[in-house]
């Protein structure tokens, strides 16, 4: 629909099923550029669909496990794919075959929980292991390492009492990729510097319990915490202190206050997955419901107020992930099928013309005076002449590709961990083309 059209007045969540993807997914992820989308599945195999075409157009066969994470570069060059088979793949879907060629494989010693991608780098990986065990990979050559995030102790704690109490949950990058935030089974937020890999910060939550899922706002100053005690928290995060190598700072311990608690106080259902809207207004939670298929919105703007609930049928969710730009959501069943929720609105065609009104009822129409005199042919055609010389911009307006350099987060020039980031940039450039794959007949999906 012709974006001119919408009224922005209308409601900005979505409200109805608009396609469903037949895919055997566990889960699905939406591109930066809102796209694509990639579906992780439990034979070990990842589809990337095309939201225009809803069709299927790359596989990515590699793994011998289930999938358990999908994730994106910032610019969709790469897709990356971890597995219970104890692999991380990244996959290059600039190549021109189908299944795409292996950028790299990344081994571990142990079951892969999920992986991700540096918000500036796609050569840095952040992967969690099912022993509780979190590794940042870098493959760059003059900084290659595998280092274990470890948690500090706290004074009067030793550390064999610490690895029995204490198991990483979840990990994630923040979304300017200065920090990893780190939930525990203890109901603490850990945060560590993505440079220098020292702890910065341990945060508690009170009455949390085990951390189940983080999540954050795009511009990185909120995010969201899904745990075993059924509710959701909120968050604004404190600014913290960026360390030097090698050298001893130290650590920020606070309990953190949530500006709002989401649960369903009727059902007490707990929650799969959570996801914010790209504006950070919404928050959406898809409900662990045996039944059906629900998915709660709330208005974060309007100080957590609760906006509606979704309802996808009888099979159960399972994930959910919103789109990166638009009021689209996608939410996966028990069953493997991919729903695109949308936002239907009404067409404003008041917007063709600023004097163009609409009617309700059949009116009768006045004549204006001159309204359909005729005109003199010889000023008719200059005046069209003169408007044939005019510059047409046809490219204004129009960007199909994102700039995720900084993700939506200002960066200063003599920022270290930024820079260091930035150091041998990766080949994740915003020109790239998916290109176009002919298949027979015989061998169409």
């Amino acid at each position: 629909m012709n974006a001119s059209l919408l009224n922005p007045f209308t409601v900005t969540h979505p409200t109805a099923v608009q396609t469903s993807l037949v895919s055997g997914a566990c889960f699905a992820r939406f591109d930066p550029t809102g796209k694509f989308v990639a579906a992780g599945r439990s034979d070990g195999s990842a589809a990337i669909w095309d939201l225009d075409t809803r069709a299927a157009i790359r596989w990515c066969e590699g793994h011998v496990k289930a999938v358990t994470s999908v994730d994106w570069s910032r610019n969709s060059r790469y897709v990356l794919t971890s597995s219970k088979d104890w692999n991380v793949i990244i996959w290059d879907l600039a190549s021109p075959v189908d299944p795409p060629l292996r950028y790299t494989t990344i081994r571990f010693d142990a079951p892969v929980v999920s992986a991700y991608f540096h918000p500036r780098n796609s050569r840095i990986v952040l992967a969690l292991l099912s022993t509780g065990e979190a590794y940042v990979v870098d493959s760059r050559k003059e900084h290659r390492a595998r280092v274990e995030l470890c948690e500090a102790l706290s004074e009067g704690d030793d550390e064999r009492a610490r690895k029995v109490s204490s198991i990483m949950t979840t990990a994630r990058f923040d979304p300017s990729g200065r920090h990893v935030f780190v939930g525990t089974s203890t109901g603490n937020v850990l945060v560590f510097n993505s440079r220098t890999k020292t702890m910065v910060a341990r945060h508690r939550i009170a009455g949390a319990g085990s951390m189940k899922s983080l999540e954050f706002a795009k511009m990185g100053r909120r995010f969201a915490t899904n745990s075993s005690d059924r509710t959701i928290r909120q968050f604004i995060l404190p600014t913290y202190p960026s360390p030097s190598v090698g050298a001893e700072c130290a650590i920020l311990e606070t309990e953190l206050e949530p500006t709002h608690r989401f649960n369903d106080p009727i059902s007490k259902v707990a929650w799969h997955a959570m996801s914010y809207s790209p504006d950070g207004e919404w928050l959406a939670g898809g409900a662990a419901d045996p039944a059906t298929h629900k998915i709660y919105i709330w208005d974060i703007s309007n100080d957590g107020q609760f906006a509606t609930a979704l309802d996808g049928g009888r099979e159960p969710l399972i994930d959910i992930h919103w789109h990166p730009q638009a009021s689209r959501l996608a939410s996966t069943t028990n069953q493997g099928s991919v729903l695109i929720w949308h936002c239907p609105a009404p067409e404003r065609w008041g917007a063709f013309a600023g004097g163009f009104e609409e009617a309700d009822e059949n009116v009768m129409y006045e004549e204006g005076e001159s309204e359909f005199d005729i005109e003199n042919e010889v000023e008719l055609a200059k005046r069209k002449k003169r408007q044939e010389d005019e510059e047409v911009d046809i490219l204004g307006g129009v960007d199909d590709l994102v700039d995720h350099k900084v993700n939506g987060v200002a960066g200063d020039p003599g920022d270290e961990d930024l820079e260091w980031a930035d150091d041998e940039p990766d080949d994740d450039w915003q020109g790239w083309r998916l290109k176009v794959i002919m298949v027979d007949d015989d061998d169409a999906y």
